[in-house]
């Protein structure tokens, strides 16, 4: 069975060594898998959060295009396309935003985090807060869904992101009954390390302390020669451990190069000698990349044709069917197809999801709830008295969130997601 394997690359300038060690060559080489159907996506609409700079933009967008294709993906065997090629994803996020909950938006870590720093410098909460970013994760599960994606690798802060588009996408379903999304899951490679910089503190553009990818040669040996080390001169014995010197000459070596450098390193070589053997490695990988990338930035046409034709050979495949099923699915139909059906009355106020209370032969009251079909969606343990079950009852209706459940003394019967749909049901019908 082919898994669906979905990346985003948000366009932010050219990237540098760190970003193409720790995302850009191992996704390639996932994508290579027989049973993997590979989406990559440069993400310029979410870039549109962070700047107003078009210019930046557009530059930047092609940077990372050509990034990855002078790093060895190949469009024709996984699908790279530009996020604003693909009208059908903001009509999607629209149809997203109406089932996502706003508490939940409301702990998304962006979002909490730019709250959090206005209140340590005493401003309103969302001074200088856009709706982009309050709405991100709602763009975000449109990327994901729109394609069906089983899997999306993803830093561990960036999880939560996840999640929230699996309750979006249960909550859809659920409330327009049928399986219309696929349920995506995050994927943590614990195994990538943090790259050390130039001043062997993790290597980030906001530490001005990278190596740029695609560096001319002679400005990379100047990056490489000025790399941080210690006082030993030659001849003194140095340590692998924490050496940023090592760990970069690691990334880019087979375990055999790698054992005869820590056998350098234990013999006592110059530092001069050492960030040499380092240059020559890291250049002997990147020079070719280096040579496809200045040839793909010479000729953009060449990567806008690609991506308008790969975008829309996307939409025609995916897009567009699932857009038109979930456009009937709401309701945005053509007049001219319209039933005889009366308008909604007490019938469809029936299919409501319910609460039921009961005492068992054990003098204890319990309650259920049911979907509109009679379905059980949770149960839960007894209470000493009716009140205490209401009480509990009219809690569980505000719920918004998996916490509020796991709170609760109630045995879920069906997914989080479809019991939170429930009672949101609940909510907006009362």
């Amino acid at each position: 069975m082919t898994t669906r394997v979905l990346t985003g690359i948000k366009p932010s300038g050219t990237p540098h060594i760190g970003n193409y060690l720790g995302a850009i060559r191992p996704a390639i080489a996932a994508s290579r898998a027989a049973d993997t159907e590979s989406f990559f996506f440069l993400a310029d609409l979410h870039s549109l959060i962070n700047t107003q700079d078009p210019q930046r933009v557009q530059r930047s967008t092609l940077e990372i295009a050509a990034s990855w294709l002078a790093a060895g993906l190949d469009p024709e065997k996984v699908w790279l396309y530009r996020q604003s090629d693909i009208p059908e994803i903001t009509e999607l996020t629209w149809y997203l935003t109406v089932v996502a909950g706003k508490g939940l938006l409301n702990r998304a870590h962006a979002y909490k985090a730019a709250v959090d720093r206005n209140r340590e410098e005493r401003q309103d909460d969302d001074a200088g807060i856009t709706a982009g970013l309050f709405m991100y994760p709602v763009l975000m599960a449109a990327d994901i869904l729109v394609f069906g994606a089983d899997k999306v690798p993803v830093g561990r802060d960036q999880i939560q992101h996840i999640e929230m588009a699996r309750d979006f996408a249960q909550r859809f379903n659920h409330l327009y009954g049928k399986d219309y999304f696929v349920l995506p899951e995050a994927t943590i490679d614990d195994a990538v390390a943090t790259l050390p910089g130039l001043d062997g503190r993790k290597m980030s553009k906001s530490y001005d302390n990278v190596i740029p990818l695609f560096a001319p040669r002679e400005e990379l040996k100047k990056l490489v020669f000025s790399i941080v080390t210690d006082s030993r001169a030659p001849g003194e014995p140095k340590d692998t451990a924490g050496s940023a010197l090592f760990q970069l000459y690691q990334a880019f070596a087979s375990a055999e190069q790698s054992a005869a450098f820590a056998q350098a390193f234990a013999d006592g070589i110059g530092w001069g000698e050492a960030k040499q053997q380092l240059f020559e490695r890291i250049d002997s990988e990147l020079a070719p990349l280096r040579a496809r990338y200045e040839a793909l930035m010479a000729e953009p046409e060449k990567i806008e044709a690609l991506l308008c034709r790969r975008g829309q050979q996307l939409r025609e495949r995916f897009a567009i069917p699932l857009l038109k099923a979930l456009r009937h699915a709401v309701g945005l139909r053509a007049l001219s197809a319209a039933t005889d059906a009366p308008a909604a009355t007490a019938v469809d106020r029936a299919v409501l999801p319910v609460f039921k209370q009961y005492r068992e032969k054990d003098g204890r009251f319990y309650f259920k709830l049911l979907d509109g079909q009679g379905a059980l969606l949770l149960q839960s343990e007894g209470f000493d008295s009716p009140r205490d079950a209401g009480q509990r009852i009219a809690a569980l209706k505000q719920a918004e969130h998996d916490d509020a459940l796991r709170a609760a003394p109630v045995t879920l019967e069906a997914e989080a997601g479809v019991v939170l749909a429930a009672l949101r049901q609940l909510r907006e019908a009362a």
